[in-house]
């Protein structure tokens, strides 16, 4: 019975457990596609293009398709090449033996806890010998003679991942006693001396054990020195460098110090990312294939790394030759340095608010808290996780975030696929941070802290979190002490004021100034702060987040930078169009190719077809709406169920937010919108859904009304008293004008 390569359970004839399957990639040896397993990863190479995906090679006469639509980027966007080494997910191999292939974000050996062969015989380290291997080296081993004594000799395999082993033969017996030993250019592996006696221990070993408490060690030379000034070099110690200069230093020994952000394990080495004040890099560390280097490091330890600078795969990596755990002084010295760079450099010099705007300008010290929160979990490798509303505002704001985020994260990490990890934005179905989407967050980062040794997030909430509705998903990330922050333009609850580390909101700030502020232009605000390298690139964001009367400062604004009205309308109806379907991936390349890079063609097509879809849905709706008066108050009531697509676009608060826009004409008017189990108010005047649920519980005691989104003006209610809620609705909201 075999052991997992990660976890070291016991397992049947494999080598990995069923709940780290998809931790492992594979090299598949075998020959028929009946071998490969469902939801594995395995490396391929790169056979050609075809106009519905890519065709990756798992193994001679195995080729499995990468369609186009299990990608996260578009088709034409990969930089793949013919040749290509690429890792995939295979999802299934079909009855006629076609391979159905799937997207991996991880593209390297060392972004997986480890690396197998797969053989039709059975699953195999990479330096492992199988059975047959071991056979054929029996048969064909040369025997040394009297005449021609075996000479001690040492060699080092290597594998992509960097793991190595190292070995020396024994001289025959009755030969000489002195052999020479061959030092490899790998850093730990055991070296003989003179009389063939048991190895002393691996370098990090000996610099672990004479390390004192301020994290000073030293390490003897295998070799004897042949002068003083030999002894005098050995005995110097290595000036500290730091890490960003790491780039210009491939192939040259070098010390740095730092605090570990993460520990993985791959087939070969152990890999400790480590940060000090200027940025982070990956040290690889090796005592045996999938074995554990210094198990008594763990995240957040400081230590001291001697080790020789590659470039592996593109990336900038130390081969550790010592690590070293720090304590005392050498660990607080560490820890004070890069608590000083933070706050230097978290912190932004000021904000200067797009197309000025005063009532942003009257959030400045909220908006600079927000800033210096996200600069700082960059500078900490702290993954950011950004929640906002799947709506045009929604998106712009996410975008804008985004947009700022992702430089800083490129320039800290040397590691190129590092946005990946360290940033992801998350739509929601609707603006309210739930139970449901506070728990799935909880869950993918509980998996990543002990799967992958992450740090928790920090969490940036968008147009969402900021009401009483939020506030159960907020205290379930409070439980685990996520920091979480939330920037919301309007309909803020002074509740939450003390259940997020940071609150920016006008709402609670008693700020005079636009009340008609959006998401929108409020974080691209915060986002200039973030990156101000980025402020041109966000100019037309904040007139793209306004559905009608956008202010005339962000008008002038888009189109001082290239975007008139008729461009900004198409921007923000093709990323309705595009929020919709879909809502909870990021969809992050096309969303940056809409507000970013499109020359126009992009919108203007993907606007044309939301006119479309929304004109068939409003005329529809518009036909079979009902008008009543109550009180003085013009009401247009219409059945959701009945005259609206549910589960196609558009969504029914766009579609009754344009029915309203075109039916109210500036007198007491109000659309309500009745579904099954929920409803949607409109209104021309400052009607709080609240209070109009608080009434309509009143006058329907029964039909237990709760209101389920402030900011979409939405109530739900127990479907058999419909009746009795939609006149209970229209009474209350009668009163309230």
């Amino acid at each position: 019975m075999g052991s997992c390569i990660i976890c070291g359970t016991d397992v049947g004839g494999g080598r990995v457990c069923d709940s780290h399957q998809e931790d492992v990639v594979f090299d598949f040896r075998g020959d028929a596609p009946d071998d490969l397993v469902p939801s594995r990863f395995y490396r391929g190479v790169v056979d050609g293009y075809a106009e519905f995906g890519v065709f990756v090679d798992l193994a001679p006469g195995v080729t499995g398709l990468l369609h186009r639509s299990e990608l996260d980027r578009r088709l034409d966007s990969l930089d793949w090449e013919p040749g290509d080494d690429v890792f995939v997910q295979v999802k299934g191999v079909r009855d006629n033996g076609n391979v159905d292939l799937g997207w991996s974000i991880r593209q390297a050996d060392r972004e997986f806890r480890g690396v197998l062969v797969q053989e039709s015989s059975g699953e195999h380290l990479p330096n492992e010998e199988t059975d047959t291997d071991a056979a054929d080296d029996a048969d064909g081993a040369d025997e040394p003679t009297s005449e021609e004594p075996a000479e001690p000799e040492a060699t080092v395999d290597a594998d992509d991942g960097g793991a190595a082993e190292a070995s020396v033969d024994e001289p025959a017996e009755g030969e000489a006693e002195s052999a020479a030993t061959e030092q490899t250019d790998e850093p730990e592996a055991d070296v003989t001396d003179d009389e063939g006696a048991e190895p002393e221990g691996d370098v990090d070993s000996a610099a672990a054990e004479s390390a004192e408490s301020g994290g000073e060690a030293t390490v003897d030379d295998a070799e004897p020195a042949e002068s003083g000034a030999a002894d005098d070099e050995a005995d110097a110690e290595p000036e500290r460098v730091s890490i960003e200069t790491l780039g210009d230093a491939v192939g040259d020994a070098v010390r740095i110090e730092g605090e570990v952000v993460g520990v993985r394990q791959t087939g070969g080495p152990t890999v400790f990312e480590v940060s000090d004040e200027t940025g982070a890099v990956d040290v690889a560390a090796f005592v045996e294939p999938g074995v554990r280097a210094h198990p008594d490091v763990e995240v957040g330890d400081a230590v001291r790394v001697d080790g020789e600078v590659e470039s592996h795969r593109g990336d900038v990596q130390v081969e550790s030759e010592a690590l070293v755990l720090l304590d005392g002084e050498g660990a607080e010295a560490v820890r004070r340095r890069i608590a000083e760079a933070l706050t230097d450099e978290a912190r932004p010099e000021g904000l200067q608010p797009l197309g000025g705007d005063e009532t942003v300008a009257e959030l400045a010290d909220g908006l600079l808290d927000a800033a210096e929160a996200v600069r700082r979990a960059v500078l900490e490798s702290r993954p950011i996780v950004v929640r906002h509303p799947a709506t045009a505002d929604g998106y712009v704001a996410g975008a804008a975030v985004e947009r700022a985020v992702l430089p800083l994260i490129r320039d800290e990490h040397a590691k190129s696929d590092a946005e990946y990890h360290y940033f992801t934005r998350r739509p929601l179905d609707e603006p309210v941070y739930g139970m449901d989407a506070a728990t799935n967050d909880a869950t993918r980062m509980l998996q990543d802290r002990d799967r992958h040794d992450e740090k928790l997030p920090l969490f940036l909430l968008v147009g969402a979190g900021s009401t009483t509705e939020s506030a159960d998903g907020i205290d379930l990330l409070s439980v685990y002490g996520v920091d979480a922050v939330v920037v919301d333009a309007a309909v803020a609850d002074p509740e939450t004021r003390d259940a997020v580390d940071t609150l920016v909101s006008p709402e609670l700030a008693d700020v005079d100034g636009d009340e008609t502020l959006s998401t929108g232009a409020l974080v691209a605000s915060l986002a200039s702060a973030i990156n101000g390298e980025v402020r041109d690139d966000l100019r037309h964001l904040p007139a793209v987040s306004y559905w009608a009367d956008a202010p005339e400062r962000y008008v002038d604004l888009a189109r001082d930078a290239g975007y008139d009205a008729e461009r900004v309308a198409e921007l923000r109806e093709a990323v309705a169009l595009e929020a919709y379907y879909q809502s909870y991936q990021d969809k992050r390349e096309l969303i940056a190719d809409l507000l970013f890079s499109d020359g126009g063609n992009l919108a203007a097509h993907v606007s044309e077809q939301f006119r479309e879809k929304l004109e068939t849905e409003v005329e529809t709706a518009d036909a079979n709406v009902v008008t009543e008066a109550v009180d003085g108050v013009e009401f247009a009531l219409l059945d959701t169920d009945g005259y609206t697509h549910r589960y196609d676009f558009p969504p029914t608060p766009l579609l009754l937010d344009d029915l309203h826009r075109r039916r109210a004409d500036g007198e007491p008017f109000a659309t309500v919108g009745v579904g099954t189990d929920e409803l949607y108010v409109r209104t021309t005047a400052d009607v709080s859904v609240r209070d109009v649920a608080e009434r309509a519980r009143e006058l329907a005691p029964n039909a237990d009304i709760a209101t389920a989104g402030v900011r979409e003006g939405k109530i739900e209610f127990l479907s058999g008293e419909r009746d009795a809620v939609e006149d209970a609705v229209v009474a209350a909201v009668a009163e309230s004008f």
